[in-house]
């Protein structure tokens, strides 16, 4: 079958936890580098004006990206199911399930996002000093969303049959294309924040390629070729399984761009531009804990597809204890080196000093949050759409939203950083609830969940 699932049957959880998290967590990293390496150029070589626009369109890149990893989350937890129960034909089917819907998806989302960019770029915040920078830069961004997204449907379903490598690989020569475009375009030829948006589009569209070239081969060993294929049973699957991981990330989205428009009514460019920097920085933060959470779901959901329930409460114990660690770790580099990371962003150095009292605010509590991520990922490998989809929201809109409203209108700008770390806390405490309940699961009850999943796929 060319399918790798040995790695699944390990009983040194810990070890088959680091082999799949590693190359997540490095495809993560270097899959921020897109953002990242924009603001760096634009930041040093056109303006702080430049990293507002940026700011502006990080909901729109947030919606884009989170539609990509909906549709990878829900298929790879379906096919690590399926390949616990061996049932490959299942697997075949949410392969090609899964690309046709992203084609989809995201042709018609850009295209919405084109044609009414106006009224959307001005409601996320923008002033009539950063429109003319987002609306530049975001037209060129959205020829790149499909081979982002399909890059990341790709990897996700090559790391649920094993090939752990493949999005780590797509994301380096991706990022190095960027960082090597955006130098010349921006650093040497002044093109500006135009030049960061090619840049950007070029390089997810050669690390498209690779990754489709790699998944060709997965192809030839699963014996299917492809056809357009769009059945709403298992689309129901994939998407109410993966719906949860839809809001962790595009509820960055529906935060930045209320933030935008509180913070610009409050402290003007100057705040969003801010906000801009501590956003791009703090999602580093979060890069080990998803990294972490996302390689325990296949190991879940597989064993849980076998029945192996004491492997399940040794792998979620395991990737508790290792997101814990690294996100203390990765807190306490950036509390300590703040000014030196935060001052290479900004040309202007009149806001250093705000922007780092903003982003130590900010993180004060993050390492607390991880238990957070655990929780989520766990219940969306068990096939709990409901509770992971309620635990998605929880922190980012029915938390945060409503404390950093009270708070910016009680404190300004500040309210705003504060708002994060309580909101962490707050997330901690429930999570550990949700964990210790967990803890307790009575599998043999879940039964009919099993018998309910099996009739939908069994078509």
């Amino acid at each position: 079958m060319g399918v790798n699932d040995n790695i699944f049957e390990s009983n040194n959880i810990g070890k088959t936890l680091f082999k799949l998290a590693v190359p997540l967590v490095l495809s993560l990293l270097v899959a921020e580098l897109y953002n990242l390496v924009d603001t760096i150029f634009v930041g040093r070589y056109v303006g702080p004006n430049a990293i507002g626009a940026l700011t502006i369109a990080f909901p729109i890149q947030r919606l884009l990206i989170s539609v990509g990893i909906l549709i990878a989350v829900g298929t790879s937890t379906f096919i690590s199911r399926s390949l616990g129960e061996r049932n490959y034909n299942n697997v075949k089917k949410g392969i090609l399930n899964s690309i046709s819907l992203t084609i989809v998806a995201i042709i018609a989302i850009s295209i919405l996002i084109y044609i009414f960019r106006k009224p959307i770029i001005y409601k996320l915040g923008a002033s009539d000093i950063l429109y003319p920078l987002a609306e530049e830069y975001i037209s060129i961004i959205l020829l790149g969303a499909l081979f982002q997204s399909l890059t990341v449907v790709f990897s996700y379903i090559l790391t649920s049959l094993g090939n752990t490598k493949i999005g780590l690989y797509a994301n380096m020569i991706g990022a190095m294309i960027n960082l090597i475009i955006d130098f010349v375009l921006v650093a040497n030829f002044n093109i500006g924040i135009r030049g960061a948006a090619i840049a950007t589009s070029l390089s997810q569209l050669l690390g498209f390629v690779y990754a489709y070239y790699a998944f060709k081969k997965v192809q030839k060993n699963l014996n299917f070729k492809f056809s357009f294929t769009l059945n709403l049973s298992l689309l129901w699957i994939i998407v109410s399984v993966g719906f949860s991981s839809f809001i962790v990330e595009f509820s960055d989205a529906i935060n930045a761009g209320l933030l935008n428009n509180l913070l610009h009514a409050s402290g003007g460019d100057e705040a969003v531009i801010i906000i801009g920097v501590v956003t791009k920085l703090s999602m580093f933060m979060y890069i080990t804990i998803i990294g972490i959470s996302i390689a325990m779901q296949p190991i879940i959901a597989y064993n849980y597809g076998a029945g192996n329930y004491t492997k399940m409460k040794k792998a979620l114990k395991v990737a508790i204890i290792a997101v814990m660690g690294t996100s203390i770790i990765f807190w306490l580099g950036f509390l300590v080196f703040a000014t030196p990371i935060i001052g290479f962003f900004l040309k202007e150095q009149a806001l250093l000093p705000r922007a780092v009292k903003a982003f130590r605010l900010c993180i004060s509590l993050l390492p607390s949050v991880g238990i957070y991520y655990i929780t989520i990922y766990y219940h969306q490998a068990l096939g709990e759409s409901t509770k992971s989809f309620l635990l998605s929201i929880y922190r980012q809109i029915i938390v945060f939203i409503p404390i950093a409203i009270l708070l910016i209108g009680k404190l300004g700008v500040l309210g705003a950083w504060i708002a994060y770390p309580l909101s962490d806390i707050i997330s901690a405490v429930t999570s550990i609830y949700f964990i210790k309940k967990a803890q307790k699961f009575d599998f043999q009850a879940n039964e009919s969940l099993n018998r309910k999943y099996n009739s939908l796929v069994n078509f």
